[in-house]
This record gives structure tokens, C-alpha cells and sequence, in this order.
């Protein structure tokens, strides 16, 4: 009932909120997303849709593996120059193995399987042998990598009801087993700060919010942002045998100074930056001077799978085109900007940091 509410009550903001700059569309006025004009700024343009050379996208999920017909998808990442996607939706057991069977059968190394533990039991005796049991069957089968969902931290709970928390200790033998067959885990961690602030015109997410009331956090759901931020990097920190690929830039892509101060500080952790290139896009020459620095722990992640979106990737990342528009007003209003990386940076962003964090690649398929 209270999310029932609360969703009317956005519901009911947006209307009005669309509602009034209709209404005075005749006295000069306009809703925000009503005023798109086309930019009158000619400048070059380089509308990028296959990537300069062969890449890794880290960060995506096909829920159907063990079934899907994977050619049709194969097909889709060739035209993009996507050599090797990796599949974070594995989850475990039967499932997977199907998953992996079925991505081998089609074209060997395109395509590689992470799984995602089982969190049931936890704060029983036997769970933690249980769950690294479970990861160790997983990489037999096939999975090079383990994914954590942001489910750790909002919604898993333990034995006796409470929320886990993201460092919490009952988990450290599934990062030591990780550690021990060499294999990386990418974690996806809280949601963007805006989603528990207030939803006005203060917020750069309101729009978002707006028109995705489900989005909105509050500290009464659990864990605040802080808190969960703190969790992931006491995790880190806590297993330093671990290699650790933080998904969307751990929130930071819009504080750039401070993501360095924590990659300086863990040296286990990676970043990635799926759903957050609109952040880059829009600091080019502050976000140039971080790729260079740190060059070597960046991995290409896009998130969810819309072809068409990795126009804009390739472009902030290959080119120094100005004021281009992103692909989604609700999660950036503003334009982008590219960042031109050279070609030895963009090789290792796209292939290189991929290969040595992940197990099993198939290195002859991208060149030196």
C-alpha cells in the first residue's frame, strides 16, 4: 500500500508537472522535455556504430542463455565489433551449465557465463562451505567470473529475517574461494545518491524519477547510500586476494578525484562504467586525464542491451566530437562530449584489462 502511494503520488507530480508547462505553452512557456530543438552549433561529427577495434563488454545480461537462440545475438555483436560479451545473469547450478553448454556449441569464446551465488541460508553453520561449494561446481561447469546483484545490501536477508549487509562476514568464504580459483567478481552496489534524495528541482535525477517512480530509495528501505557505499569498500578492502570489478563506477563517475583516491588506495579493485558514460561524456578533459592515469584498471561495461545505445559509448570514448546528444533525456539532459583516447588506451579499456582479470579468454582473437 505504501509503495502504492507513493508511486501515485509521483505519478500524480509528473502529470502536473507536464500538465502546467502544456498549459501555458500560449502565454511563452514550455515543459522541459517538450523543448528538444535540433542544435544549430555546426561542428564535426562522427557517428560511430562498430568500435575501432574488437572489445570485451564486461557488463551485460541475457537471462535465456541456456536456451536463447544465441546466433541471432552473436550476429547483432559482430556488427558492433563486439568480439566477447559476458553474460553476468548465470545465476548457478543446472542453469548455468545449461547456459554455458549452450553459448559453447555456438561459437566457442564469444560468449562467457559469470555466475551469482546463492544467498539462501546464510547464518547457518554450513552456509559458507555450501556457497563456495557451489562457486567451485560453477567454474567446472564453465562460469569464469562471479556477479553479485545490488540485491546484497537492499533485499537479502538472513536466516532469521535481518538484512545482510554487503561486508558482512558470513560471505567472506565465497571471496576466498573466488581468490583461490582466480576468478573475478563484479558487484553492483547500491543505485545512483540522487535515488534517495529529496525528487525536486535540486535533484539532477528528477526526471528520472519522475518518470520512474519505482527508482526512488528511501533509508526506511534499509541501508542508506552511505552506508552501502562504505559496505562495498570495507569488502574490498577485507579481501585484498580478491579482484574486485566495481559496476557503473561505484556512483563515482561524477567524482572522479575521489575514485581515484580509492583506486590508489585498494589495489584489487577495477571499475567499469555500464550506464554511466553520460557522466564521462560530459567531462572530457578531467575524464581523459583519469583514463590515462588509470588506464589499466578500467573494463568497457555497457549494462543492458540495446544496440543501437553503443553508438554513444564508442563515440565519447574515440572521438573529441562536441555537444552530441545521449540516448536517454531521463538519465542525462545535458549533451556529451568525447574524450578521444589514444589507440594503446582504448585497446586495453576494450580488450586488454578484460583478458587479464578474466580466466580462459581467448587471447588470439584480439590483435597485440
Amino acid at each position: 500500500m505504501k509503495i502504492l502511494k507513493l508511486r501515485s503520488s509521483y505519478l500524480a507530480a509528473f502529470l502536473l508537472f507536464s500538465q502546467c508547462g502544456h498549459a501555458q505553452n500560449n502565454k511563452g512557456r514550455i515543459d522541459f522535455e517538450t523543448y528538444n530543438p535540433p542544435s544549430s552549433l555546426v561542428v564535426p561529427e562522427h557517428l560511430i556504430t562498430r568500435a575501432k577495434f574488437p572489445f570485451i563488454d564486461i557488463h551485460n545480461h541475457q537471462g535465456n542463455m541456456p536456451t536463447q537462440n544465441l546466433k541471432i545475438l552473436i550476429s547483432e555483436m559482430d556488427k558492433l565489433n563486439m568480439k566477447t560479451m559476458v553474460n553476468l545473469s548465470g545465476r548457478n547450478g543446472d542453469f548455468l551449465a545449461l547456459a554455458v553448454k549452450n553459448a559453447r556449441s555456438v561459437d566457442p569464446g564469444r560468449l562467457i557465463v559469470f555466475a551469482n551465488p546463492d544467498f539462501s541460508g546464510i547464518g547457518e553453520s554450513n552456509y559458507g562451505n555450501k556457497a563456495s561449494k557451489q562457486i567451485e561446481d560453477d567454474v567446472k561447469a564453465g562460469a569464469q567470473g562471479l556477479k553479485i546483484f545490488k540485491s546484497l545490501g537492499f533485499s537479502v536477508k538472513d536466516n532469521k529475517g535481518s538484512l545482510v549487509a554487503v561486508d558482512d562476514p558470513r560471505l567472506k568464504p565465497i571471496w576466498e574461494k573466488c581468490a583461490q580459483l582466480g576468478i573475478p567478481v563484479l558487484i553492483h552496489t547500491a543505485d545512483p545518491k540522487q535515488f534517495w534524495d529529496e525528487p525536486n528541482d535540486q535533484n539532477e535525477r528528477w526526471l528520472e524519477l519522475l518518470t520512474q517512480p519505482g527508482r526512488k530509495r528511501s533509508v526506511s528501505d534499509g541501508f542508506s547510500w552511505e552506508a552501502l557505499i562504505k559496505q562495498q569498500h570495507n569488502l574490498i578492502k577485507n579481501n585484498p586476494r580478491t579482484n574486485f570489478i566495481i559496476a557503473h563506477f561505484g556512483w563515482y563517475a561524477n567524482n572522479l578525484d575521489f575514485l581515484g583516491s580509492l583506486l590508489d588506495t585498494y589495489p584489487n579493485m577495477n571499475v567499469e562504467f555500464g550506464a554511466v558514460i553520460a557522466e564521462l561524456g560530459r567531462q572530457p578533459r578531467r575524464a581523459k586525464q583519469f583514463f590515462e592515469k588509470y588506464q589499466d584498471r578500467i573494463l568497457f561495461g555497457k549494462d543492458s542491451w540495446v544496440p543501437s545505445e553503443y553508438t554513444t559509448y564508442f563515440r565519447v570514448l574515440e572521438t573529441e566530437d562536441e555537444y552530441f546528444p545521449y540516448h536517454k533525456k531521463y538519465h542525462a539532459y545535458w549533451k556529451m562530449y568525447g574524450i578521444g583516447l589514444s589507440d594503446a588506451i582504448l585497446k586495453k579499456i576494450y580488450y586488454k584489462n578484460a583478458i587479464r582479470l578474466i580466466p580462459g579468454i581467448d587471447r588470439t582473437q584480439f590483435p597485440n
